[in-house]
């Protein structure tokens, strides 16, 4: 799809427009809307407000594309560094500064306004939460300095989820805590996945990220224990009554084929970028595949249905 450019070639010059799409990373944001819809549907249960719904995809989707566009103001001069971010917006100069951080601006107080307005007060709070994890911890500290900067942004990327859940339910109760735990767990292989098949780049930027930080062969027993407790996390929505039988055998599946995957790349013979990207790209796979089961799968009862079974 992406053609590689040669290094006297000048990068593509973007329109007006483009600049300002490109500048929110809307590969991230479209990643986002699948488990937004997901944690909305399995709240619902079936009785679904389009319009609420709706505005909860535009309005978080704007949160998520202000704080991509901070992010890409904070890190030009890593990304300059970087093959695969050397040629955004921000490095090459199409797009100064104070227009990424102010587009940015506006689309934060957009989105939360939607959220506010529409929503209720807990879909704003983890909306906010993620944010500020992902713009303030992450992005100006945990990235940079600790090797921990993935596991502080696995909480910002689980909280599209959450705030689908939250938008219709008001309360943070069991669904939504187990929905934040499996999509947080989930970050952590997918993130490693990339950082080892991006290893050159994060090393040319000196983040420290696990595989540069304290080795490849590290990082490939931390992504098998990450999908071993992922499908320990998973099945936590059927045992408590949110989701059926469908979703358990979805979810057994593909978190057992996800490790099956995972632990071949303790063979001497593999080839480590190729495995880290097949492991990446089944992540991608499984929780799609969750999100959509868990918007058809919800149980009418909930957790009630296990109070209706002790007594």
């Amino acid at each position: 799809m992406f053609k590689r450019k040669s290094s006297s070639q000048q990068p593509e010059q973007h329109s007006v427009f483009d600049r300002y799409v490109k500048v929110t990373k809307p590969g991230i944001i479209m990643g986002n809307l699948i488990s937004v819809a997901g944690g909305y549907f399995l709240a619902a249960r079936g009785d679904i407000d389009w319009l609420i719904m709706l505005v909860t995809i535009i309005g978080l989707s704007l949160v998520v594309a202000s704080g991509c566009a901070i992010n890409n103001c904070v890190d030009r001069d890593i990304d300059a560094k970087m093959q695969r971010t050397r040629n955004r917006v921000t490095v090459t100069g199409e797009m100064s500064l104070k227009a990424a951080l102010a587009h940015g601006l506006v689309l934060g107080v957009v989105g939360f306004g939607l959220l506010a307005y529409f929503t209720n007060p807990v879909a704003v709070f983890f909306a906010a939460f993620g944010y500020f994890v992902y713009v303030v911890l992450y992005t100006l500290y945990f990235k940079r300095n600790s090797v921990y900067g993935t596991l502080i942004g696995s909480l910002s990327g689980a909280v599209p989820p959450v705030v689908g859940y939250c938008a219709v339910t008001g309360q943070f109760d069991a669904g939504a805590a187990i929905l934040l735990v499996m999509f947080s767990i989930w970050q952590m292989p997918h993130s490693y996945a990339i950082a080892i098949f991006r290893y050159k780049d994060y090393a040319a930027a000196g983040i420290p990220v696990l595989p540069v930080a304290e080795g490849i062969q590290k990082a490939k027993h931390h992504i098998v224990l990450w999908i071993a407790a992922f499908g320990i996390a998973t099945a936590m929505l059927p045992l408590t009554g949110y989701v059926g039988v469908g979703f358990m055998a979805v979810a057994a599946s593909t978190s057992l084929w996800w490790l099956y995957m995972a632990l071949k790349g303790y063979r001497k013979d593999i080839d480590v970028n190729r495995w880290a990207r097949q492991v990446f790209f089944f992540s991608i796979i499984t929780v799609t595949a969750l999100s959509v089961t868990m918007s058809l799968d919800f149980r009418a009862v909930g957790p009630d249905y296990l109070v209706m079974l002790a007594r």
